[in-house]
C-alpha cells in the first residue's frame, strides 16, 4: 500500500476534463473574473483520452479504487461517454463517478450509464429560482437541474446532490430543498471553502454543518437525525438519517476538517497532479507522458509526489497564509 508522509494511502483519483463550464457561479468561476474574453484551455493542451487512460492505469497499479470525472464542468468535454468506457475496462477500478451541474443529462445520462458510469453528484444550491440564479451566475432556473436529476434516475445512475451552503445566501432555503429532495437522492451541505482566488470567501459566510442540521429538523434541535457510521475510512460526508431512514451528508471542511483521512489526488485537465484541493502548486505528468516515458517511470513520479505528501491545509487555516491556489475549476471539488 502507498502512503504518503502522514500514513494515508491513495485510493481516490478525480480528473479534471476540462476548464469550461456552462456556469459561472460565484463560489467557483465568478462571471467578473471567467468573462467573455476569458482564456480557456486551448484543446491541444489538455490529456487526450488516451492519456487520461494511461495516466489512470498508473495510478491504479499504486492502488487507486475510485475514479471521478470533474471539470469545469465534466459533460462539456465531447465524447465523454467514450472515456467513460475506456475507464471501466480498467481492472482493479471500484467505482467510476461524475460530478456535473446536471445541464446536460437529459441529453446524455442513458448514455453515460451504458458506457459504465455509476453514479453521479449534481450540484443544487436553492430550490428558489432568484437566489440559484443569482448563485449560478446566469439566472438559469433550478428547474434545468431538476430535469437532470431525474434524467439520471430514469437512466439507472445512483444520484447525490450537493449544496454549498452560504450564509445570507441560500440559507433560508435548505429545509425546503431537502423536503423536495430526501426520496429521490442523498442531499449534502457542504461548508462554504476558500478555494481558488476569487470567490470572496470569509468566515463569517460559512454556517457551520452542526447549524445546518438544525435548520433541517422540523423542531430546530436536530433532534430527528441520528448519525450513520461511514462505509470506508477518507468518506468526506459526515452521514445522518432521519426516523424514516432518509439520509443526508455533511461536509464540514471549515469547523471539521478531514484531512486526516484524505486518500485523493487530482490530476487536472492538463495533467498537473496536486495533492491538496487548495493547492498552490502541483506536479506535470503531461510533459514526461509525452516525452516518451514508460510506465514503470511513471508510477516512479506519482510514488515519489504521494510518498512525500504532507498536505493537510484544512487543519492548518488560519496558520498558514497561500497568496495563490490552484482554481477548482481546474481540479474539480
Amino acid at each position: 500500500m502507498l502512503l504518503d508522509r502522514l500514513g494515508r494511502p491513495l485510493r481516490d483519483l478525480r480528473i479534471s476534463v476540462t476548464d469550461r463550464c456552462n456556469l459561472r457561479c460565484t463560489y467557483c468561476m465568478p462571471a467578473s473574473v471567467f468573462g467573455p474574453d476569458y482564456a480557456f484551455l486551448p484543446r491541444a493542451e489538455l490529456l487526450t483520452f488516451e492519456e487520461i487512460e494511461r495516466l489512470s492505469l498508473a495510478f491504479v497499479d499504486l492502488g487507486v479504487r475510485k475514479l471521478r470525472l470533474t471539470g469545469g464542468e465534466p459533460l462539456l468535454r465531447r465524447d465523454l461517454p467514450d472515456l467513460i468506457a475506456r475507464l471501466s475496462r480498467i481492472e482493479g477500478v471500484d467505482d467510476i463517478a461524475l460530478t456535473t451541474n446536471g445541464l446536460l443529462l437529459p441529453r446524455l445520462a442513458a448514455d453515460l450509464k451504458a458506457a459504465g458510469l455509476k453514479r453521479v453528484t449534481v450540484s443544487l444550491d436553492s430550490l428558489d429560482p432568484e437566489v440559484f440564479g443569482q448563485m449560478n451566475g446566469l439566472n438559469v432556473h433550478p428547474q434545468r437541474v431538476l430535469d437532470g436529476i431525474e434524467a439520471a434516475l430514469k437512466a439507472g445512475l445512483g444520484v447525490k446532490v450537493n449544496t454549498v451552503v452560504q450564509r445570507g445566501v441560500n440559507d433560508a432555503g435548505l429545509r425546503e430543498l431537502w423536503l423536495a429532495l430526501r426520496e429521490q437522492a442523498v442531499v449534502r451541505f457542504i461548508e462554504f471553502m476558500d478555494v481558488g482566488n476569487h470567490n470572496g470567501w470569509n468566515l463569517d459566510s460559512v454556517v457551520p454543518s452542526r447549524e445546518v442540521l438544525t435548520r433541517l429538523s422540523a423542531d430546530g434541535t436536530g433532534a430527528e437525525f441520528q448519525p450513520v457510521n461511514p462505509h470506508y475510512r477518507g468518506e468526506v460526508a459526515a452521514r445522518h438519517q432521519d426516523g424514516a431512514g432518509h439520509e443526508l451528508g455533511l461536509i464540514s471542511s471549515v469547523t471539521a476538517p478531514f484531512c486526516g483521512d484524505c486518500s485523493r489526488a487530482r490530476l487536472s485537465a492538463v495533467g498537473v497532479l496536486y495533492t491538496c484541493l487548495f493547492a498552490d502548486q502541483g506536479t506535470d505528468l503531461r510533459a514526461p507522458l509525452r516525452a516518451g516515458a514508460d510506465d514503470a517511470a511513471l508510477r516512479e513520479l506519482i510514488s515519489g509526489v504521494w510518498q512525500g505528501r504532507r498536505d493537510r491545509y484544512s487543519e492548518e487555516r488560519g496558520e498558514v497564509t497561500r497568496e495563490r491556489k490552484v482554481e477548482m475549476s481546474h481540479i474539480g471539488g
